[in-house]
């Protein structure tokens, strides 16, 4: 987390880091008292604190946090310092191998500099520093729980959506709806012991960070090679692009609908169900996985057409996985995929005009 000021930001840093889904945080012993507050409040939330010590600070600092953190970070290099060395290093490289002169060098790395700021800028409009301040509401098939996950994005400004609930799906039926009595027994018979080897080991590959965040670059990086693609830097820099600002869309879409509705997550719902791996803190309508799921393998299926088929199928498993893994319902999956299905339209429409044919 970022270094507070004497007035004791880290407190506010804390409180959002955790509301947007965060179980550990780590707070700068630099910050004192103001620390302290902060890995109290992290307490308070549900989550684990440790503390960091940058090497030039005298170890008495993290004395006063050393009853309170579960681990102490040394930091070497100051954050932001390092990433800029290797953008530096990166660029270098090329003058190295004799492709580029110098000027070439400084002229893009001041280009790509300025594009990030006006990034930053726009980014820093977007609603994603929101606090939460709202109540987890009560009643019949409402999720159960505190200190939800990612609850602020419902209010994030998209980038092509015309409001986060654009394409909101319907709402879910009754929880004790005869389709749902028929969802939940669904959910509670799949077979989840060691005996389903096959769906549990993919279950927990979906979960791991590769399969959360990155395997749609991993296909794209494999891709471009595959068709010779790599000398075209605007080529990947589309495709880059194209992934990561539809799963932004697709992220604030998918959390308007989850806490629109609230809904139950399975093993609330019906005890007996034993999932996999910890639910997720926050509802269970859509399904999270199954809408970004969607929208990648969608905007996969366009930028590479000949994987189409493939990688719609890497697509379906991820999303069918949740039901695997018993943290998520058939309506979760279906109405994710839709969902999903909606939002990468838009923006696929949107780059058949960018210029690029």
């Amino acid at each position: 987390m970022q270094k507070a000021t004497p007035s004791g930001l880290g407190v506010p840093q804390t409180r959002q880091f955790i509301e947007a889904g965060a179980d550990l945080v780590t707070i700068h012993a630099e910050n004192g008292e103001a620390g302290l507050r902060a890995v109290k409040l992290a307490h308070e939330l549900g989550a684990e604190a440790g503390v960091v010590l940058r090497l030039e600070t005298p170890v008495a600092a993290i004395v006063p946090f050393l009853p309170e953190v579960a681990f102490v970070t040394l930091l070497g290099t100051s954050i932001g310092v390092k990433g800029q060395s290797l953008s530096e290093q990166a660029g270098k490289s090329q003058l190295y191998a004799g492709l580029q002169f110098p000027t070439d060098y400084y002229a893009g790395l001041d280009l790509g500099r300025k594009v990030a700021a006006r990034a930053i800028e726009v980014a820093k409009l977007d609603g994603s520093d929101a606090v939460w301040t709202g109540a987890v509401p009560a009643g019949k098939c409402m999720w159960v729980g505190a200190n939800p996950g990612n609850v602020t994005a419902a209010t994030w400004k998209p980038f092509l959506l015309s409001s986060p609930s654009e394409f909101r799906p319907s709402m879910p039926p009754a929880c004790d709806s005869a389709q749902m009595v028929a969802e939940v027994a669904d959910v509670k018979n799949f077979p989840r012991s060691p005996a389903a080897f096959a769906t549990n080991q993919r279950a927990m590959y979906w979960q791991s960070p590769e399969g959360l965040s990155t395997w749609p670059y991993a296909f794209a990086n494999k891709w471009m090679f595959e068709d010779k693609l790599e000398p075209n830097a605007p080529r990947w820099a589309r495709v880059y692009a194209l992934i990561a600002a539809s799963l932004f869309d697709a992220f604030i879409a998918s959390q308007d609908g989850k806490f629109a509705y609230w809904y139950i997550r399975p093993p609330q719902l019906e005890p007996a169900i034993v999932p996999l791996f910890p639910v997720p803190n926050f509802p269970s309508y859509p399904s999270n996985h199954s809408t970004f799921s969607a929208t990648r393998s969608e905007m996969l299926a366009y930028l590479f057409p000949q994987r189409a088929e493939l990688v719609r199928g890497v697509g379906k498993e991820a999303g069918d996985s949740r039901i695997w893994a018993g943290i998520h319902y058939p309506i979760d999956n279906v109405s994710g995929v839709a969902l999903g299905k909606a939002v990468v339209q838009k923006f696929i429409a949107w780059a058949g005009s960018d210029g690029s044919q």
